[in-house]
């Protein structure tokens, strides 16, 4: 695996890069974002570290810039800022993971190796559902051909309704699947996100439908009676 990183404090830098190196991945490693802006467009690496207070152009900066470019490698942000707040910027900003500085190095290797499995298994995978198709890999839903844009916990709750699109899936495995980005996501976070969903797909052809005590199903709509 190859890794981008990002980061302008020398000591941090160093201790990182040997430790990704003991994995046996490979480490490019930067200090600027004006420089990271043009590195992460090279179709060169796996994963990024990414930290957010960094010259010239600061990291949330660099990672819109990314997005905004078509890069989908999967991107973990450092910072020192621990407010909520800081944290859904990130995310919508499109960040995949958030760990909050003074950081143990093995949980930073964890969070990485399970992005860098989660980005593999993705890879060149598509899902559809009537006439929604989401490609996996390029994190992008698509409707008859156009881009429905959607926010990154919008698209991972999309993802996983229409990969068991039939079946019901349990409030909890959504609340543990997107708690991972905001600690006090719970089952009332779970309905509202399914209320703007619910809005935007029913001109699209798909139905989210509540299954009471248990969860939520989303499924093709019924074609119109002739």
């Amino acid at each position: 695996m190859r890794v981008l990183l990002v980061e302008d404090d020398h000591a941090l830098t160093v201790g990182m890069r040997h430790a990704l190196q003991a994995e046996g991945w490979r480490v490019d490693v930067l200090a600027c974002g004006e420089q990271a802006c043009h590195a992460g467009l090279n179709g060169e690496h796996d994963v990024a570290v990414l930290d957010l207070g960094l010259p010239r152009r600061d990291g949330m900066e660099v990672l819109r810039h990314w997005r905004q470019r078509g890069a989908s490698f999967p991107v973990l942000l450092l910072t020192a800022r621990d407010q909520l707040a800081d944290r859904v910027a990130g995310l919508d900003a499109g960040a995949d993971d958030y760990l909050v500085k003074p950081f143990d190095l093995p949980e930073l290797l964890a969070r990485l190796r399970a992005l860098g499995r989660r980005a593999a298994g993705r890879a060149d995978n598509t899902v559809a559902l009537g006439e929604l198709v989401l490609h996996v890999a390029e994190r992008e839903l698509r409707h008859r051909g156009e881009r429905v844009a959607l926010s990154p916990r919008e698209l991972a709750l999309t993802e996983l309704l229409m990969q068991r699109a039939g079946r019901v899936v349990p409030k909890d495995q959504i609340v543990a699947r997107l708690s991972s980005w905001e600690s006090d996501f719970s089952e009332n976070s779970v309905e509202v996100y399914v209320h703007r969903l619910r809005k935007r797909f029913g001109e699209l052809g798909v139905v989210i439908r509540t299954v009471r005590g248990f969860g939520y199903l989303m499924e093709a709509a019924e074609a119109p009676a002739a």
